[in-house]
């Protein structure tokens, strides 16, 4: 039987009911359980957690029409609530008291908002339920549970277009989704996908609206000011320490790399300011330290650090990475119980000491054993070890899957500046002598050591002059002098670290090859060497040809460390955090622009707090095992200082820069590549133009008249942050593009989803495929190269391969190293590919012609996989096949779970 007609109250109103009466003074609360109404049949189709949805039906369906009753409504709302996979018997209990409370209607309050005003009130209109029982059926996912919400609606109440929702049960839960039957246009979706805060822990309510795009202009009266309540909410301000289960994203400084308190060594720059300028993280609140008052306390790993509670893995994810973290633990481990049990860390002394990490694995000795009676070690290597055999083993990397020997080559040196893990550095040679820019008061003459001369000993055969090769483009550099040399006096005064700043040119052959010609190697000037330099060439020799091989060790040792601080960490996860920051902050959830992002954000936050908490910081992995070792995030401020341009981020303009391109208006992407044959750039530029042309479509779709671009006002905020607050110290350089047309917005957005998806890709899941076999790519070396004159010359002559090995990283370093990569470059079992709609997001934009844009785009992508595998069989193309060549598949869109060297995830999540 039914009860009175409910009174429909103002959006206002429906906010303002879950909040303490002392700051709702004026207004009235509502109370009781909600309405009473009848019970509504309804077909409800669920997003679940698996790939196909789940459909729940009750006695009778509606048919997309209304019930209608004296002019009311009668509808219904579907809540969908995912559950914890690995549930405590203290949380299933908890789960059965909330089926309780939920059944009695106490338990969550549903406000459904119209998108029209009261026209006495001015605000939207709402009207009230509350969760009562659930679902009859069970659903045919295991951790998915579905609830009901009857609401008793006026004929005139329009169309809804956001939902408040109150948790007052003790703890938060995850909000999937909320789907609104009853309405004549069918079901109303209002995705979610969040975490829904208990009222104790936040008395204010959540907004989530419909998942319908609109741009601020365009906002329906009803919902106005929740799409600016709710952005409020998000902000924050500015004040306090946060707790993990705010929703608060704000700027801070990298000031919480070091542990000033545990130790002067410990001590680490604030990386801010003019001198050393960095883009901003997410701000956490916690207090500064004791002994710095600019640097902000830590939190030690196993601890969380605060992100924004959506921002955090799911639990797939987390379980995937936990291994991961397990498995570097298990491989940082088992060497330091070695370690401790020797009198120090040792060096491989033959090449068959690194096989036996991939064919039989790091096994424990009898007296290392010993070591699980330890009452802090042993209940966690019982943990590991009960794991399984399989990981105590390390996968053999694809560089000497196919060749165990194709490392030692000049080609494949040279290859992997154009298809290995880091193939952004290497630039056309454009002119000579080759001549620093750094202060040669301080850093001795300007010209490089490499000689006209020097090098068309290298041309003669092919009857080229130097001027020539630099016309005919076939003379290109790697040169790490200028970012390195600088710090290279504090890197060599680090124990066990030995580097030099170096210089590598190649000669791009006419049959198609790229081969080093000469290294050079510098050192800072002293007053005995004012010119601290040296040059190698291949040489005839056996001693020469061991040389080379050292020089080459070196050239790696720098790339490796540039490829992890600068264009790995700095150029995408550094810098896509300040964009997504500013995103959440200053675009709605419901800005379309917002709702394209959106995919290519996913995880960042998260996987850089971790980074931050035991990457990064002072004495962790990089530090430990990278040349640059305490300086490391000095070197990628510097780098971020000299050379960091948001307009050169975009991949054709990069290539420009590097003289590996020149504009060409015939090609797609408006660029011409100088050596065809460039895996990265080739594979690249064809992710970059379905990017570009997806891109290009959406806008042109939101915004048909070039004046909304200037108008948007969210949007305007939004670059705006991006400029002044998450790059604050680069805020005035006079590069940053401009947002006043269609095209501007186009460039910018391309080029942010370029970063977070196949940029990111390209120098991240080949890591392991690379740098797994570390003479192949040493992430420090351990000796300068010898000279005659010295007494370890002797030990080099004596046994060069010893000497060799000796050189690279410890086996602890090793180890580490390959662990981490490992983690790395492994894909996660829940991974969101480019180009896929995810099932969590299927229902996030209800735009017809939007779902059009994206299914054009994926199609494309299946077009791109199909030309990079037809290019990996091409025998042209030397560079990506041939005997002993991995193929190039790191643009490879899509991909299984594991390490892969492929695939290519929506957003920087690894």
């Amino acid at each position: 039987m039914l009860t009175s007609q409910p009174k429909p109250t103002t959006a206002k109103s429906a906010l303002s009911a879950a909040r303490p009466t002392a700051a709702i003074t004026g207004r009235s609360r509502i109370h009781g359980l909600g309405t009473r109404v009848h019970r509504v049949c309804v077909r409800a189709v669920i997003s679940g957690g698996d790939k196909k949805k789940t459909v729940v039906e009750t006695s009778k369906e509606l048919n997309g029409s209304a019930v209608e009753s004296g002019g009311w409504v009668d509808v219904t709302a579907v809540i969908t609530i995912r559950k914890k996979m690995k549930e405590k018997i203290i949380d299933k209990i908890e789960d059965q008291w909330e089926y309780v409370v939920n059944g009695m209607g106490q338990g969550i309050c549903l406000h459904l908002i119209s998108d029209q005003i009261d026209p006495v009130t001015k605000s939207g209109k709402s009207i009230e339920s509350y969760v009562r029982g659930w679902m009859p059926k069970p659903l045919s996912h295991p951790h998915i549970v579905a609830y009901t919400a009857n609401f008793k609606v006026p004929h005139d109440f329009g169309c809804p277009g956001a939902m408040l929702i109150t948790n007052f049960h003790g703890k938060e839960f995850y909000l999937m989704e909320i789907v609104v039957h009853g309405f004549k246009k069918g079901p109303l979706f209002f995705p979610a996908n969040s975490w829904i805060h208990s009222r104790k822990e936040n008395p204010e309510s959540r907004i989530i609206f419909k998942n319908k795009a609109y741009l601020p202009s365009q906002t329906p009266p009803g919902i106005k000011d929740l799409r600016r309540e709710d952005l409020l909410s998000i902000r924050g301000n500015g004040k306090g320490e946060r707790k993990m289960h705010d929703r608060i994203y704000d700027y801070a400084p990298y000031n919480d790399l070091g542990n000033p308190d545990k130790g002067e060594d410990l001590a680490r720059p604030v990386l801010s300011g003019e001198e050393m300028p960095y883009p901003r993280r997410c701000r956490t609140g916690r207090p500064p330290t004791e002994s710095e008052p600019f640097s902000e306390s830590r939190i030690e790993k196993p601890h969380p650090v605060y992100v924004p509670r959506d921002e955090t893995f799911e639990e797939i994810k987390q379980n995937t990475f936990s291994a991961g973290r397990l498995k570097a633990l298990l491989h940082n481990l088992i060497p330091s119980i070695a370690s401790a049990l020797s009198s120090s860390d040792i060096s491989f002394k033959c090449f068959s000491e690194i096989d036996k990490l991939y064919n039989d694995g790091v096994v424990l000795k009898d007296e290392e054993q010993n070591v699980l009676d330890n009452q802090f070690l042993g209940n966690l290597m019982r943990r590991v070890l009960t794991a399984g055999q399989q990981l105590l083993k390390y996968e053999i990397p694809a560089i000497i899957k196919r060749d165990r020997f194709v490392w030692l080559r000049d080609n494949e040196f040279a290859r992997q500046t154009l298809a290995g893990v880091n193939p952004v550095n290497i630039e056309l040679l454009r002119e000579f002598p080759i001549v620093s820019k750094l202060d040669p008061a301080v850093y001795g003459p300007p010209e490089s050591a490499i000689t006209k001369d020097l090098i068309e000993q290298e041309l003669h055969m092919h009857r080229m002059s130097v001027e020539e090769a630099i016309e005919n483009k076939r003379l290109f550099i790697l040169d790490y002098h200028d970012m390195l040399l600088p710090f290279m006096e504090r890197m060599n005064s680090l124990p066990g670290r030995k580097a030099y700043a170096s210089r590598t040119v190649f000669l791009y052959t006419r049959t198609g090859f790229l081969r080093p010609i000469t290294i050079e190697l510098s050192l800072p000037p002293t007053p005995s060497s004012p010119e601290n330099t040296h040059v190698y060439t291949h040489g005839h020799d056996n001693t020469a040809h061991w040389i080379w091989k050292l020089a080459k060790a070196h050239v790696c040792s720098n790339d490796a460390g540039v490829h992890q601080l600068v264009n790995h960490w700095l150029r995408t996860h550094a810098c896509m955090e300040a964009y997504i920051i500013a995103a959440h902050r200053q675009l709605s959830s419901m800005h379309p622009i917002f709702m394209l992002l959106h995919p290519h954000m996913r995880y960042t936050l998260e996987l850089n707090a971790l980074s931050r908490q035991s990457l990064i910081n002072g004495g962790g992995i990089i530090e430990a095992c990278f040349s640059p070792g305490k300086y490391s995030m000095d070197i990628s401020s510097a780098a971020y200082k000299s050379m960091w341009r948001f307009d050169m981020e975009a991949l054709p303009a990069d290539l420009i820069r590097r003289g590996m391109a020149v504009e060409d208006p015939s090609m797609p992407c408006g660029v011409k590549l100088v050596i065809e044959d460039y895996p990265y750039a080739a594979d690249g530029l064809l992710i970059w133009s379905a990017i570009k042309e997806l891109v290009e479509s959406y806008v042109e779709h939101f915004y048909p008249e070039p004046s909304l671009v200037a108008l948007d006002l969210e949007l305007q905020a939004w670059w705006n942050e991006v400029k002044n607050k998450g790059h604050h110290d680069k805020r005035n350089e006079p590069w940053w593009p401009k947002l006043d047309t269609k095209e501007d917005l186009c460039g910018i957005l391309t080029t942010m989803i370029w970063i977070a998806s196949g940029q990111h890709a390209a120098i991240n899941f080949g890591q392991y495929p690379f740098g797994g076999y570390v003479p192949n790519r040493p992430t420090l070396m351990r000796k300068l190269i010898p000279h005659e004159d010295e007494p370890e010359y002797e030990k080099f002559i004596h046994n060069p391969q010893l000497f060799f090995l000796s050189s690279l990283p410890t086996q602890l370093q090793a180890t580490k190293v390959m662990a981490i990569q490992d983690t790395l470059s492994t894909h996660s079992p829940d991974e969101e590919y480019l180009g896929q709609v995810h099932h969590l997001q299927s229902h996030c934009n209800s735009d017809h012609q939007v779902q059009i844009m994206f299914g054009k785009f994926s199609s494309k992508l299946e077009e791109v996989e199909k030309t990079i595998n037809a290019r990996n069989k091409d025998i042209r193309l030397r560079n990506r096949t041939g005997a002993g060549i991995p193929p190039y598949e790191l643009l490879l869109p899509l991909s299984g779970p594991g390490v892969t060297g492929r695939g290519i995830p929506n957003s920087v999540s690894i």
